[in-house]
This record gives structure tokens, sequence and C-alpha cells, in this order.
């Protein structure tokens, strides 16, 4: 089965590793990458995204989109974890190509109207650009497949705050809205990519399998295995937003529970993503709420197959 998607990204050295693995995997069709403030702000974002398009020799609509949270001043940036240029501070020669003129929300809703009911929304970075896609098209969830969310942390402790991580927590209103639309989303979190560390052996691997995209990443994840090695006796890193784009092709190394969703915006609890499995509470402010599916638990040694195999085309 082929996949269409938009990849809507903020590149960022796991967004890099996914995207080469959504522009090698043969069951997807990637229609264009839409980026977003998160990992760097959007101007980085846009030029990043370029730049991976080029060095992976894809001529396909790159756009800029959403570079503040829905609520708030502007974000603060994960420098410490991907660097100042978003690739690790390799220094890597920027794309010269141009952006799509269109705003990554408008080429969403223009994607969908276009082909509808065949398109799988794949975001991995801040949720502005669809949550500004709801507003222009009302009836956007009638017009995807689906949607496929890399964030947020349904059972366990976030990354940012003791209970939000880090996609949701940088633009929580703009998931509050994406959450609650009505459409088939799946979210994987911190639940599941939390709990598949990588080592150094298979960036190794990757760079052995693809020297060109394969090198980039094994080159980008040296400043990020410090980031996350830095307390652990042990040189990992983690490479988070490639489930959603794993889970496409291959559904069923994947755990997925279903439940009621919330997302909190107070100040205290900002960007906690609240799941009330199915049976578990008879609150209408829980049972009105929508419902998704959440990853749970995933085929490590598997997983890590599909990555390195899909390298090596």
């Amino acid at each position: 089965m082929s996949h269409k998607i938009i990849l809507d990204t903020d590149p960022g050295i796991d967004d890099a590793m996914a995207i080469f693995f959504a522009f090698q995997a043969p069951d997807i069709e990637v229609l264009g990458l839409t980026t977003v403030f998160g990992n760097v702000p959007v101007e980085m974002a846009a030029r990043n995204a370029l730049t991976l398009c080029e060095l992976a020799e894809q001529d396909i609509p790159v756009t800029k989109g959403v570079g503040m949270p829905w609520v708030g001043p502007e974000s603060t940036y994960a420098h410490f974890v991907h660097g100042d240029d978003g690739f690790g501070n390799i220094d890597f020669p920027a794309s010269k190509r141009e952006l799509d003129p269109r705003s990554s929300a408008q080429f969403i809703v223009d994607m969908a109207r276009q082909y509808p009911g065949e398109i799988t929304l794949v975001a991995i970075g801040p949720l502005g650009n669809l949550a500004l896609a709801l507003r222009l098209e009302p009836e956007l969830p009638k017009l995807v497949k689906g949607v496929s969310i890399m964030g947020g942390a349904a059972f366990v402790r976030g990354n940012v705050t003791p209970v939000a991580e880090a996609n949701i927590w940088n633009d929580p209103h703009a998931a509050e809205i994406v959450l609650a639309a009505e459409w088939n989303l799946t979210m994987f979190g911190l639940d599941v990519t939390n709990a598949v560390p990588f080592k150094p052996s298979f960036m190794e691997t990757l760079k052995a399998k693809n020297e060109k995209l394969g090198g980039f990443v094994f080159d980008s994840s040296k400043f990020y295995a410090d980031f996350y090695s830095a307390n652990r006796d042990d040189r990992v890193c983690f490479f988070h937003d490639a489930f959603p784009l794993a889970h496409l092709i291959q559904p069923e190394l994947f755990e997925l529970t279903e439940g009621n969703v919330r997302v909190s915006t107070d100040a205290l609890n900002r960007g906690q993503t609240i799941v009330a499995p199915e049976g578990t509470t008879a609150s209408p402010l829980w049972t009105e709420a929508n419902k998704i599916k959440v990853a749970t638990d995933v085929d490590h040694a598997k997983l890590e197959q599909l990555f390195i195999d899909t390298y090596a085309r």
C-alpha cells in the first residue's frame, strides 16, 4: 500500500532522520514538507527542510508556516539539543532552493482538496500549522485519511516539564484544537519513543548502508547524543520523529490503546496530554472528549531493522 503524506516538521536532527526515512521508503509518497517553529525558529526550519530535500535529491514543495505559539510570546528553542543550526553544528551548506510561496496551512488545505481522502498528515513538530489549516478549512477532517503526530506523553513523564512533552508544550492551544478535531488521529508520544534508545552502532550502520543520507544523520547526531547521554552511563540518542512513519509501513510492530484526550493549557500543567482509556471514567469532561489512538509499545528490534533496511535502499 502506498501512503500519500504531508510531513509537518521543524528540522531538527531527529526530523532529518525521519525525513530521509520517508524519502527512502517505497511505500511512502511525500507530497511536501510543511515547516513550523519548534526545535528551531521557523525561518531556520524552512531553510533546513530545503537543505534536506536537496541532499536527498527530492524536488518537492517546502513551505514556511507558523512561527509563534497560538497564544503567548515567541517560544524558546532547543539549540542545546539540536545545535545552533538545527543539525548539530556540523556547518552543512544551506540550500539555495526557493520555498513554495504558500503558507504551510494553505498548502495542507490545497493538497487535501486535491486528493480528498488520500492524505495522511504526519506532524512531527508543534501543531500550529494543523490548527491553522483547520481554521482555513473546517471540513479538513473529512478531507484527509488520517493524522499521525509525534508528541505528547499519555502515561509517562514529560521531557520539558514533569507532565509535558516538547512538541505539545511549545504550542498547547494549537494542540488542544488539533486533538479535539474529529479525525482519525494516532499519537506517538514519549510512551513509545522514549522506550527505544539508539546506540552509536545504529548510526554507524545507517552511514554504512547509505553514505550520503546515513552519513548526514551520523554526523549531526553526535551533538544530539551528547545531550541525551549527559546523565547516562551509556551513549544513546532517540529518534522520536520517525515512529509515526514506521507505523504507516509496519503497523503490526506497534501496540495501541484508545482513549479520550484532553490537553491542558493552564500555566502549571501546560501541554499535558491526559488520556482516559475507555471505561476508566464516567465524567462527561472525559467521555465527551475526542477519542484518539495512543502508541504504548513497539517491537524494538524490528523497528531498528526497518530503519536500517529502508536507509539501505
